[in-house]
Formats: structure tokens, C-alpha cells, sequence
């Protein structure tokens, strides 16, 4: 069947996708061959595709159907993540346009439009990713709140609990003001703030104005008309209302006066000790530091090593609480605005400075965090730490790149215990139950099932009945369901001994983002050793961020992320993939730029084309030139070297540079030198037949290079290998093996060899170009002395279009020469040479150069520019000067001579 004109990358790419699925091409069960399992990073369930997801699937996608060209059992499995914060929020944004407020509804009821939520848009983003032709076995989609996950979540829990690992607290915690909840260490996203410095006035208390004096010389005593006061330096004056002390460092001489006093907190009127701690930092503000342990995770440690008063002035939304006093109700950045201002005109304000400093934003709602004390769960992560570190640092999991072990190390060697518990409704709700106990104290039972937990109470209280225990209302973690991700995909911890967890586990390879190499990569690997005592996956593949042409950060608020799905319908998936991938190193930031789509789309073009080019080729018996024997020998053994080439590259996970081989190998080596060699001639505009030998030879080399390509071009390979020989239906180039031995070394030779062929030939088109003889024209060789490369002479002699290839001992006057190694050729071009051209060549670049060295010679006699410029590039304008000069002089030779012809 006879292609198109023209390459539709739409309709050629629903038809295959539609092939696969039909033909169940990417489904997998388990069986006697190797197996290759990926799971997928799960994205948000109800999000969309964007860049990242692009790049990071469409790695897992070559990898994937690599393997499954190599005769391996390929899985990769779908799946998408609840996104306890971020689904909630867009949930309660939904409502709240509809008139309802969260609080207006019970947990069943808001459940119900979670599910409503996610049902309308989830899986959005798996059938985007159809759309780039991941092969995922999608009858395998997992989703990390359905029955199975699930069950696996609270299990897990449970047992982490009865292990002594997970404990209930009150803690310092990230509190997020706009979702309401806490977060762990690793969702508080750190950045450069350019912040203020306000300097308070803390009076001495009334009844210690009179014990003020001095201790020794060295102090920095403050005093008005109002008394003695201290000056304390903070980023937060809105938090003045939570102060239970002033803290000085006990070797501070500035400070001394203020031992044993008490002072007294602006505004407030609260009198609170000065207390001593080594803590404190001499070097910072003044050296006073205001204490709040409700609001600071150090002023809390203090407050517990000196007894102080805790006072929680902030509500859970980042509002002035009752017991706050003044300002009650208002949002904390308005309050902070506010007493500034009430400070200044209250006299208490000694002065303001600009102050840069880092403030933690909560990673989902990228609102500053609010340090909180908050009763929560947590996870002792100290064991996890232990058993996860060794198996990345002696590579038996393997990083690439390398440089993310030592990152792992720090965070594992500097581990804090996991606060699992979220302040959400949608979610793992944690299986807790507290119930009272016969002697009236209250207690929990946790287990899997409420039933299960009425079992333990009454352990403990014999009387009670399932509706006097009280489930604990907050959820987990979405965390803590993702770090199951490779064992409850396959049912492994409800059962886990089964026939797939045995085949499938451990994956592979993991394709992730390094932003979540805590989150995530650091969990999976702690609960793949704990519950299955293996390894999760094998290598780590890290990405690195998708950046514009600019190097910022893709982003919608930028404006500077295009749509996925646009880019695809615009330049076809194949044509994206390419384009993705021609950027994408290992770990290194992406400089995405759209002029890479456009050359995949060419790619695309350039392949059809070739096979167009082929499939109009008519054979006939007859014997092989001698040409395109030598051609057919040199493509054989340069597939074969090129191919081991690639398959070092794939095992070094240099996925970048492997398709930029194959690239060249299909553009450079196939289509300009291959196809070049053995095309067919045209005989008075008919063109003439090739023989059978050279045809099928071409055949079985496309369909190699289609194999080759299918990875990462999987769309427009399908649909040309199909055409190649008549296929049955079923039948798909992605589960067709490329097998192709290693070069020898007289291959070796060979290609080696060709190389200084390709600059033979290159030479003679250089002279055709700098004489202006045309292509048609035939021309003839001379080699000096000897021809080292007389057997690829009929190659040489059709691919420059040669009458002769003769060896003499002297060129002649009117030959141009060129070398290749060691070797000289001459092209005798007599006659040939078109005398006006040359000459209007030769003076339209004479006044190109004379107005260049104009230009330098007026730079060169600028004083400032000699003085000033760096030596370098004075020199360097030096040798363009006389570069240009012996330039020109050469040419008017050549133009005076060519006035003579």
C-alpha cells in the first residue's frame, strides 16, 4: 500500500493507539521471561499533564518498550495519587462558589462531593497520557484511595503502631494557615525573603527600674523619660502577644544589666522574666531575644527547659486568637502591618531595617507556615533511616546521576520523625479509636476495622459497645500511602506472598523528579525493606526541572509553560517526544525551547520521506553493483557499531544522547550517504530499476533503524514497519526484537575507513563549490602518488560523480587540491570553471572583507578602547586585522588572475 504524501501525525496516531489497545499489546501477566516492571510516579488525580509529566513519561515509556523489543515481560502500571490538600482545597473552593461552607456539612456529606470531584475529573491526566503513546497497562490502574491501597494504608499503619514505630504528640509543627493543617519538614519550601528588622522597646518592669545598675563597662543600657528598656530585635512583631520571656546569652557583656530583671512586652503590658540561655546568639540584633514558645519551634525548647507560660495566640486559618488580646480576628500578615504602625505612634518602635531572610511557604499552598503546637501522629523515622541508607550508598539501588547519593545520605543521616497526620477530611482517615476506660480514663485502640478496635477496648472496659468509641478525625499523609506504591500495586501487603508481588517485585527502574527524593524515592525504599526486605527498584533515573529557553522555571503564573496537548497537535507526538528528549540529560535542568518540537516534526518528515523514496524504487534481477555492495557492507557494520553504541548509552541511562545516535545514524549515515550510494540512476528521466540484493538489503536495514527508533518515535515507526512486509493482523514492530551482534574488528575497519571516503568525496563537492561547476558536471580525480582507498572507488566515483579516479606522481596547474590524513587529491578543473562567477564571487567577498577591516582598523584607532580593552582582546582585534589583510591580498590575486582567462 502506498503512503501518503505527506506525514499525518493525528490520524496516523489514533489509529495505532488504538491498535495496541485492542490488541492488548501493552497488557502483562505473569510468565517464564524476565520480567521489567515500572510503576508510575502517580500525579494528582484530578490534575493535568504538563511539561514535567511530559518529560518524566516519556522517559518511562522508552525505557518501557525498550524492554519489551528485548523479549522481556514489560509492566509498567498506571495509577494516580488522592492529593489529600491539594484535591480538598479545590473541592472546598467548588463549594464555596456554590454558597456552602465546608463547616456546613459532615464528613460523610463533603466526602460525597470529594468522590463527585474526583469521578468528573479524574483521570483526565491518564488519558492525556495517551495522547503521547505511553504504553502503560491500563488495565492495571491504580488509584492510591481505591479498596485495595486502601486496605494496604491502614494495615500498614496498623502494624507500624503495634511495632512501637508511630506514636500520638504534641509537637512544634508546619502549620499551614490556608489548608488548615499540618505539614511534614519536607512540604515547607524555604525562600529568600526581603523582610524587615523592627526594633521593640521592652521597658523594665515598674518594681525593677530601681535594681537597674551598671555590672561592668561593657553594657548598652537604653533609658528615656519612661525608664530603662531593652531593645529586642524580630522579623515577627505580630507574634509580641505570645511573649512569656526575654532571653539573653549568659557571656554577653552588653548585656548583663539585665540579669534577674523583669521587662515588660509593648503594647501588651505583660511582664515577663529575663532568663538566660547559651542559646542565644550575641552577634544577632541587639542579643535580647523575645521568647514565644507556641510559635517558634526554638523558643519552644526553651519554654520547656525553663518552665515558661505557652500562649497560643493564632487560630488554626492564621488569624488573632481570643487569647492574643489585641487584634482578635484579623489575619496575621494585616496585623503585622498594623502593629508596626501602633508601635511607631506608641513610642515603643526604636527604629526599622531592611532585613533579607528565609521564610518557609507550605510546598501546596504556597502560603508562609505558621510554627504550631499541635497534638498530631508521627512516625519514628530513625529505623527507616537505618535500614534505607546502605543499600543506595553501596549501589545496590543505583542513582543516576550519581550526585543525588550524597543528598539522600544528609537527609537520612539528619532524619526527623514523620508528622503523618493531616487536618483533612479527604484522605486515609486514621484508624484510631478512643473510647473511656472502666476507671474513667480516656484511652485508644487502633486497628483496621472499628469492630477489630471494640475487640481492644473492651480489654479494657468490658461494657463498651461500637457507638462510645470515637474515630480520630484527622487523615494521613498522602505520603503515606505513595511509599507503599510498588508493593500495594500489586496487592503486596494484604497479600503478600502472592503470584504477582513474587513476579513483578522489585521494579526496575524509577523515572522521578529530584524534588521529591525525600517525599517519596527515600519512603519507598524504607517501606520496600521493612515489608517486602528488598529493594523497591533498581536504578533511580532523576529528571531534571523543565526550564523556558530563559532558564526560569515553567509556570502558569509566568505565562511561560505551553499546553502539552497543544504542542502535541501541533507537531505530533512523536515530533514532542523527540523534541523533549533532545534536552533532557540526566538530572540536569531542561531548556525547553519549541524550536525542538519543530525539529522532531522535520525528523518525522525526513523518515517518511526516505521510506516514500524506497517504496517507489522498482527491482529487477540483476547483478549488484559494485557500489552498492560496498554500501550495503559499510551500513551493515555501521548499524552494528552504532547499535552497541547505543546500548552502553541505554545502560548508562544517557537516554539523551542515545536518541541523538540513532538520530544521526537515520539522517547522516542512512539517508545522506546509504541511500545516496544505492539509488537507483535516471536514464533520460526514467528512472532505472535496482537490483533485488540491494533492495532487500535497504528493507532489512529500515526495518532495523525503525526498531531502533520505535522507543522514542513510537507512532511513525509502527506505521512504516507495518508497510515494510506484509504484517498479520495483531502483529506490532513493538513486540518485534532487534537483534544485532556486535561489530568485529574488520567491521571496525570498514567504518573507519569510510570515514576517510565520506572526505574524499567531501573534498571534490568543496571544489565544485568554490569553482561554482555544477553537480551534472563530471569531473575526475587524481590521487598523488597512491590511492589508499582504491577499492571504495566506485563509491567515491558515483557519489562525486566521477569519470575517472587515476594515480599520477604531479597534479597539474589548473587542479585544486585537498588532503585527507596523509593522502592528497587534485580535481583538474580546466574549462570548468565558470570565469564570471568566480570573479563576481571573489569581489563580492572582497568588499565583504574590505568593509570589515574598516571596521576594525576604526576600533584599533580608538585610544579608549586600546587603553582600557583587556590585553586579550586588543590582541585579538590585532589578529583579525591581519588575518583580513592577507585575505584581501590573496584575493585581488585571484582577481587579477581571473581577469586574465
Amino acid at each position: 500500500m502506498e503512503l501518503a504524501s505527506k506525514y499525518d501525525p493525528q490520524s496516523v496516531e489514533s489509529k495505532w493507539y488504538q491498535y495496541w489497545l485492542d490488541n492488548k499489546l501493552f497488557s502483562s501477566k505473569p510468565d517464564g521471561r524476565e520480567p521489567y516492571t515500572v510503576v508510575i510516579p502517580p500525579p494528582n488525580v484530578t490534575g493535568v499533564l504538563h511539561m514535567g509529566h511530559m518529560l518524566n513519561n516519556t522517559i518511562q515509556d522508552i525505557l518501557v518498550r525498550k524492554a519489551r523489543m528485548e523479549g522481556k515481560n514489560a509492566c509498567w502500571v498506571p495509577g494516580t495519587d488522592h492529593a489529600s490538600i491539594a484535591t480538598e482545597a479545590k473541592v472546598v473552593n467548588k463549594l464555596a462558589q456554590e454558597g456552602v461552607k465546608k463547616t456546613d456539612l459532615t464528613r460523610e456529606q463533603f466526602l460525597e462531593h470529594a468522590w463527585d470531584w474526583t469521578r468528573e475529573h479524574g483521570g483526565i491526566i491518564l488519558k492525556q497520557l495517551r495522547r503521547l503513546g505511553c504504553s502503560c497497562d491500563w488495565d492495571r490502574t491504580g488509584f492510591t484511595m481505591d479498596e485495595i491501597r486502601s486496605k494496604s494504608v491502614i494495615k500498614v499503619f496498623v502494624d507500624l503502631y503495634n511495632k512501637g514505630y508511630i506514636y500520638r504528640g504534641v509537637r512544634m509543627v508546619n502549620w499551614d494557615p490556608q489548608a488548615q493543617t499540618a505539614l511534614s519538614d519536607e512540604e515547607v519550601v524555604y525562600k529568600d525573603e526581603h523582610s524587615k528588622l523592627y526594633y521593640l522597646k521592652y521597658y523594665v518592669a515598674q518594681e525593677d527600674q530601681s535594681k537597674v545598675e551598671r555590672k561592668d563597662e561593657g553594657n548598652v543600657m537604653h533609658r528615656d523619660a519612661n525608664g530603662y528598656y531593652a531593645v529586642v530585635a524580630t522579623t515577627r512583631p505580630e507574634t509580641i502577644m505570645g511573649d512569656s520571656a526575654m532571653c539573653i546569652n549568659p557571656e554577653d557583656v552588653k548585656n548583663t544589666w539585665l540579669k534577674g530583671l523583669h521587662v515588660i512586652v509593648p503594647l501588651v503590658d505583660r511582664v515577663v522574666p529575663v532568663i538566660e540561655d547559651s542559646y542565644v546568639d550575641i552577634q544577632f540584633g541587639t542579643g535580647c531575644l523575645k521568647v514565644t514558645p507556641a510559635h517558634d519551634i526554638n523558643d519552644h525548647a526553651l519554654g520547656l527547659k525553663h518552665g515558661l507560660e505557652t500562649i497560643d495566640i493564632f487560630n488554626d486559618n492564621g488569624t488573632l486568637s481570643e487569647a492574643a488580646g489585641l487584634y482578635v480576628g484579623q489575619d496575621r500578615m494585616v496585623v503585622r502591618r498594623q502593629i508596626a504602625k501602633d508601635l511607631q505612634t506608641a513610642g515603643l518602635m526604636e527604629k526599622v531595617e531592611d532585613y533579607d531572610n528565609k521564610v518557609g511557604f507550605s510546598e501546596r499552598t504556597n502560603v508562609p507556615i505558621e510554627p504550631k503546637l499541635s497534638t498530631q501522629w508521627f512516625l519514628k523515622m530513625q529505623h527507616f533511616a537505618d535500614i534505607a541508607l546502605n543499600p543506595v550508598m553501596d549501589d545496590d539501588i543505583e542513582f543516576y546521576p550519581k550526585k543525588y547519593k550524597n543528598t539522600y545520605r544528609h537527609w537520612l543521616e539528619n532524619i526527623k520523625d514523620w508528622c503523618i497526620s493531616r487536618q483533612l477530611w479527604w484522605g486515609h482517615r486514621i484508624p484510631a479509636y478512643y473510647f473511656t476506660t472502666a476507671d474513667g480514663k480516656k484511652d485508644v485502640a487502633v486497628a483496621e476495622t472499628a469492630e477489630e478496635a471494640l475487640k481492644l477496648a473492651q480489654r479494657k472496659n468490658a461494657t463498651l459497645a461500637l457507638d462510645d468509641l470515637t474515630q480520630d478525625e484527622d487523615a494521613l499523609d498522602t505520603w503515606f500511602s505513595s511509599w507503599l506504591w510498588p508493593i500495594s500495586l500489586f496487592d503486596g501487603i494484604n497479600h503478600p506472598d502472592n503470584e504477582e508481588i513474587n513476579y513483578y517485585y522489585p521494579t526496575a527502574d524509577l523515572v522521578t523528579g529530584p524534588d521529591i527524593i525525600f517525599f517519596w524515592v527515600a519512603r519507598m525504599i524504607m517501606a520496600g525493606y521493612e515489608y517486602k526486605h528488598a529493594m523497591p527498584f533498581k536504578h533511580v533515573y532523576f529528571t531534571g526541572i523543565v526550564r523556558d529557553k530563559l532558564g526560569r522555571k515553567m509556570s502558569k503564573s509566568l505565562g511561560n509553560s505551553p499546553d502539552p496537548i497543544a504542542l502535541i497537535e501541533k507537531y505530533g507526538a512523536d515530533g514532542v517526544r523527540m523534541g523533549m528528549m533532545l534536552a533532557a540529560p540526566a538530572g540536569n535542568d531542561i531548556l525547553f525551547d519549541e524550536a525542538l518540537c519543530e525539529q522532531g516534526r522535520n525528523f518525522n518528515n525526513k523518515i517518511w520521506n526516505a521510506f516514500r523514496l524506497v517504496q517507489g524504487w522498482n527491482t529487477a534481477k540483476m547483478e549488484q553493483p559494485v557500489a552498492s555492495k560496498l554500501a550495503v557492507e559499510w551500513f551493515e557494520a555501521k548499524l552494528k557499531e552504532v547499535n552497541d553504541e547505543m546500548q552502553k548509552q541505554f545502560k548508562d541511562y544517557r537516554i539523551s544522547e542515545a536518541l541523538m545516535t540513532v538520530y544521526k545514524l537515520f539522517w547522516d549515515e542512512f539517508s545522506s550517504w546509504y541511500l545516496e550510494m544505492v539509488k537507483p540512476a535516471y536514464v533520460d528521466g526514467q528512472a532505472q530499476p535496482i537490483d533485488e540484493g540491494t533492495y532487500q538489503a535497504t528493507l532489512r536495514f529500515f526495518d532495523a533503524l525503525l526498531k531502533m527508533l520505535h522507543p522514542f518515535m513510537p507512532f511513525i515507526t509502527e506505521e512504516l514497519w507495518q508497510h515494510i512486509y506484509d504484517r498479520k493482523d495483531g502483529e506490532s514492530i513493538m513486540k518485534a526484537t532487534l537483534i544485532v551482534d556486535a561489530p568485529t574488528a574488520e567491521e571496525r575497519k570498514l567504518t573507519e575507513q569510510f570515514e576517510s571516503v565520506k572526505q574524499i568525496v567531501a573534498g571534490v563537492r568543496a571544489v565544485r563549490n568554490q569553482k561554482n561547476i555544477a553537480p551534472k558536471e563530471t569531473l575526475e580525480l587524481q590521487a598523488l602518488g597512491e590511492n589508499h582507498f582504491a577499492l571504495f572507488n566506485p563509491v567515491i566515483m558515483k557519489m562525486a560523480n566521477l569519470s575517472n579516479i587515476s594515480i599520477i606522481s604531479e597534479k597539474t596547474a589548473d587542479a585544486s587540491s585537498f588532503m585527507v590524513g596523509t593522502d592528497e587529491f587534485a580535481v583538474p578543473v580546466g574549462d570548468l570553471i565558470d570565469v564570471e562567477a568566480e570573479l563576481e564571487k571573489a569581489e563580492k567577498e572582497l568588499k565583504h572583507l574590505e568593509g570589515f577591516l574598516a571596521g576594525i582598523k576604526k576600533k584599533l584607532a580608538n585610544e579608549k578602547f586600546v587603553a582600557h580593552a583587556p590585553e586579550a582582546v586588543v590582541a585579538l582585534e590585532r589578529k583579525k586585522q591581519s588575518d583580513s589583510e592577507e585575505k584581501i591580498a590573496t584575493l585581488k590575486q585571484t582577481i587579477e588572475e581571473l581577469k586574465k582567462k
